[in-house]
């Protein structure tokens, strides 16, 4: 066989009082496709940095092309031939496709090439990419924006594309897209390296799969000849409990209702909120599908009481007219919110979980205006303990958790007070599966205990697992609710590009 094109020999990395990578070994060729999986603090991300130069290795070493390299930064990996898509784009709303491709080029890049905009045009019709160099970015849905970012590395005349969740924000349709992109750059000898938590994709897309626990490689296998159940089992342990298929519910008591709930956008490059109707039933979970961008955010504001711009009739609860109730408010009624800004909205970094405890459970936490810390520490240790949540004691500040473990400690905080209704945006966004499964179960505890929970996400095989009604929404329209059970992946996909819209769809859903 030929040599790999890039090796990894015993790479370690550490950081003060911790191990995120102990002595890996990892080796991928030209044309492979190779699947990077563990859990949340796992090593993955730690990982991949030190491939893209965003960190140094603290012993062992790296191989490219059977030549011992170092990649001190970014700049370097991109003029050795590596190029990596974050989970975040990094791009610039206000300019177009071609100034932020320029803004990401090397200066020695950019004199190679003659006329950038033709070489754009040129690349993006050889992968079917369809981006336009002359569009704003603001103008781009989620997946173009990828595309975007994908059409930048290519520029950059890749061999290897690290990949970050990148079909965490997706339509069905354009993962179909991306996946077709990912096989034509393998099938011309470009290695790529596929960071994902979902699991079906990893057996649809990849050659090898590598996994890492506790910053160490804990095996390897061929997607292939797995299933999603069995990968999983290696990621997290046979005595996990995971996800299943839930039972649907059916609850006919409204506890939050939008009558013509319509918003102007609260920033320049969003859509607003345009005539929602919804019912939120205690004992049910309302799921709602979209590509981000799409009104979210507005909706989550107008419901939570972050926004109060609302007419005051257009949001009731329990009959209340409340759409001009501040968010303080509107918790005092029994509304609980999980948003999807885990660090900075839904947490404080730089406080202690301890504290971050209070910010939510003030009221029951104080006497006479005096906070009780005996009460405040043994309820932070408890929502610790009971949810797993992996830190070092109730002290650890916020920043210092991985993203899963962070989550399920808001998650737990939220569902704490038995709310009459809780607001999940996203709530297993770049989780990993065990600490997905357990959210899970927490979010069906809380609807079988009667409450009612909206779950907002992009993760439609999450929707369709755990929701008792799904609604789509497009570009702040709100499709009518449809029974889980008598929707479809398919309908989904359609309608999370507007297919809701046609008014004989409609009325017949």
């Amino acid at each position: 066989m030929d040599k790999p094109l890039l090796e990894l020999w015993n790479i370690s990395k550490f950081f003060p009082g911790v191990v995120a990578n102990d002595k890996v070994n990892l080796h991928i060729h030209a044309g492979e496709i190779l699947a990077l999986l563990g859990e949340n603090g796992a090593g993955k991300s730690t990982l991949v940095k030190m491939i893209y130069g965003v960190n140094q290795p603290s012993e062992g070493a790296i191989l490219w092309n059977d030549r011992e390299v170092e990649i001190a930064s970014p700049n370097q990996a991109r003029a050795i031939g590596i190029g990596m898509v974050f989970q975040h784009f990094s791009v610039f709303e206000t300019l177009t496709v071609q100034e932020n491709i320029e803004l990401g080029l090397d200066k020695e890049c950019l004199d190679s090439i003659d006329d950038l905009r033709q070489t754009i045009v040129e690349k993006s019709k050889q992968y079917g990419l369809h981006v336009d160099p002359e569009r704003y970015v603001h103008s781009l849905s989620i997946g173009e924006r990828q595309r975007l970012e994908i059409l930048r590395c290519l520029i950059q005349d890749v061999k290897l594309l690290i990949l970050d969740e990148p079909t965490s924000v997706l339509a069905p349709q354009e993962i179909e897209g991306l996946f077709t992109i990912l096989n034509q750059l393998a099938e011309e000898g470009c290695a790529i390296l596929f960071i994902s938590h979902k699991l079906k994709e990893v057996t649809r897309l990849c050659h090898r799969a590598m996994i890492l626990r506790g910053g160490k490689v804990s095996g390897q296998c061929d997607p292939k000849q797995e299933t999603p159940t069995s990968i999983a089992r290696m990621m997290v342990g046979e005595d996990t409990v995971l996800s299943q298929q839930y039972p649907k519910a059916s609850g006919d008591e409204v506890i939050m209702q939008t009558k013509d709930l319509t918003l102007a956008p609260s920033h320049p490059f969003g859509c607003g909120l345009k005539h929602v109707y919804m019912n939120l039933n205690g004992g049910e979970i309302f799921g709602l599908a979209g590509v981000a961008g799409n009104g979210q955010e507005d909706l989550l504001a107008a419901l939570s009481g972050e926004d109060t711009r609302a007419k005051a009739e257009s949001i009731q609860w329990l009959g209340q007219k409340i759409g001009r109730l501040d968010a303080g408010k509107r918790r005092d009624l029994g509304l609980a919110y999980v948003p999807a800004n885990r660090l900075g909205q839904g947490a404080v970094p730089d406080m202690s979980l301890e504290d971050n405890t209070l910010l939510t459970h003030g009221k029951q936490l104080t006497s006479k205006g005096f906070i009780q810390f005996s009460k405040l520490k043994s309820l932070a240790k408890r929502l610790i303990s009971d949810h797993d949540v992996k830190c070092r004691n109730e002290q650890s500040e916020a920043k210092s958790l991985s993203g899963g473990n962070l989550q399920k400690f808001i998650m737990g905080r939220e569902t704490e007070h038995q709310p009459k209704l809780l607001i999940c945006a996203h709530p297993t966004w770049g989780v990993d599966i065990g600490a997905a499964s357990a959210i899970h179960r927490q979010l069906i505890a809380l609807r079988d205990s009667g409450s009612a929970v909206l779950v907002v996400s992009e993760d439609i095989d999450e929707l369709m697992m755990i929701c008792d009604q799904i609604a789509v929404i497009y570009e702040g329209h709100v499709s009518p609710a449809v029974r889980t059970k008598e929707m479809t992946i398919e309908r989904i996909g359609h309608w999370i590009t507007g297919g809701f819209l046609n008014t004989k769809e409609v009325a017949n859903a």
